[in-house]
């Protein structure tokens, strides 16, 4: 990799901690529930923003729109914003208001000022990129609620697994594109991060159950492959700063 090469993806990669920092703060602010963070995080992370970069083809295919061209950072933020919309959507009985997250907007964006007709032509063009597919049944976090449900009814170990813990994982494993393969597969990611929670959060004299045969039993992934991943995991989260 050339010294610009370097320098443009150190650039793109900070951009992209920054948008996604930018979205976990309106989750927090917004007091969203999990499924509609990492269901956001999932949309906007690992389709929306890898569909555009370094792809200029499908923004050719895109309905012409100045919120794309050029693709400022207010505009990513206010995609970013359109992600927790359609998440909200999907899973929230009382989805977000779109009055609540102009108001968002008009706080924390700081360089443009969006319209509720910017909001609804980026919900437009947001489904473009994803080419219609919304559906929001594969997503990590569902399947690592289903891991821990089975786990915690055939062992006393499973209870002392933090689901806290577990969420903090992934939102460290999305601060960085080290392991972004890991989100092409999110039920694989849900039994790593199940692994390596266990393995931060359960005492080592409470190490009695066999988490790992029961992972390659229940979702049938190789042991060896598995803890392959938890150690890189686990060298990622734990790199002091």
């Amino acid at each position: 990799m050339s010294a610009g090469e370097l320098d443009s993806f150190f650039l793109v990669s900070q951009r992209r901690r920054e948008l996604l920092e930018f979205l976990m703060n309106a989750c927090a602010l917004m007091e969203v529930a999990p499924i509609v963070k990492y269901t956001a995080l999932s949309f906007f992370a690992d389709r929306f923003l890898p569909s555009l970069h370094g792809n200029s083809g499908t923004r050719e295919n895109l309905t012409h729109s100045w919120l794309m061209d050029p693709l400022r950072e207010s505009n990513l933020q206010l995609f970013v914003l359109i992600s927790l919309w359609i998440a909200s959507k999907s899973h929230d009985t009382s989805p977000i208001s779109s009055r609540t997250l102009k108001s968002f907007g008009d706080i924390h964006i700081k360089d443009q000022h969006f319209t509720m007709r910017d909001f609804v032509e980026a919900e437009i063009i947001f489904m473009e990129v994803l080419n219609y597919g919304i559906g929001s049944s594969n997503v990590a976090f569902i399947f690592l609620e289903e891991f821990l449900i089975q786990f915690r009814a055939i062992s006393r170990a499973g209870e002392l697994v933090s689901c806290q813990a577990c969420m903090d994982i992934m939102d460290l494993l999305y601060e960085t594109e080290e392991i972004a393969l890991l989100y092409s597969q999110p039920h694989l990611l849900a039994a790593v991060i199940l692994v390596t929670s266990y393995v931060l959060t359960v005492p080592r004299q409470s190490w009695e159950f066999p988490l790992l045969p029961w992972v390659k039993f229940t979702a049938s992934y190789e042991e060896d492959h598995v803890m392959q991943l938890v150690e890189q995991v686990l060298e990622h989260i734990l790199v002091p700063t």
